[in-house]
């Protein structure tokens, strides 16, 4: 079944649910489906899927009874339609993310501490390592706390208590770029344009052509030979 049609009926009981009465979440099934919306309708979130409650509590109860009030055929044009509806707000966000990832990063690289490679990669030294250079080839640990240029967080090791452990060209461009200008112990701020972050598709909790903002501690270089043998 398409994942998106599974997703909205999940959803559309939660909504049902909802427009009736509030459920007291008081036994393992009802906290189980209460746990599945929430999943499905974070995602549904996350891709910007609009959709009508109420349409959707009605086709459950529909089809919970055998009745159906769309063809095969519309319903497919429908799902076709609402992809073509979401890929034209994609890109309408893109193009004014883009547009606004410009004008931050031209102002950006005018203040304090900024250098700007020929990338476009902006980056500012919070603390000089004293330790090697990590080469492409290498595997490094770092912390790091990834940030929209609004300050809206979608990623952190920090968070999860735990350093990341990563191949240097295993990664976005930009960070393979801004680990082999770092030296290990050295901490630094980084400002990385779309192109060489995500560009126009972006990330679960990352815009479309979104500008990206890293704060990276370089903790420690694993060669990749050494990491194989463990």
């Amino acid at each position: 079944m398409n994942k998106l049609v599974l997703g909205s009926l999940v959803l559309a009981m939660a909504f049902t649910t909802a427009c009736n009465r509030k459920v007291k979440l008081d036994n393992d099934i009802k906290k189980a489906s209460y746990a599945i919306g929430q999943q499905i309708g974070g995602n549904l979130k996350q891709q910007n899927i609009e959709f009508d409650a109420d349409a959707l509590s009605q086709a459950l109860k529909d089809a919970s009874a055998g009745k159906n009030e769309m063809s095969k055929e519309d319903m497919q044009a429908a799902m076709m339609k609402l992809q073509e509806m979401a890929m034209k707000k994609q890109q309408e966000q893109a193009d004014s993310n883009a547009k606004a990832g410009k004008e931050f990063l031209e102002k950006n690289k005018t203040a304090a501490g900024v250098k700007t490679t020929a990338s476009g990669l902006q980056y500012i030294v919070e603390k000089e390592g004293t330790g090697a250079t990590p080469k492409k080839e290498d595997v490094v640990k770092v912390h790091y706390k990834g940030t929209l240029t609004n300050g809206e967080q979608f990623d952190s090791s920090y968070d999860r208590g735990q350093p990341a452990e990563f191949p240097v060209g295993g990664v976005i461009p930009g960070w393979t770029e801004a680990l082999q200008l770092m030296k290990v112990g050295g901490k630094a701020k980084l400002f990385i344009p779309p192109e060489l972050a995500y560009g126009p598709s972006g990330r679960p909790g990352i815009p479309p052509n979104s500008v990206l903002v890293f704060e990276v501690e370089l903790m420690d270089i694993v060669k990749a030979d050494k990491k194989a043998k463990k």
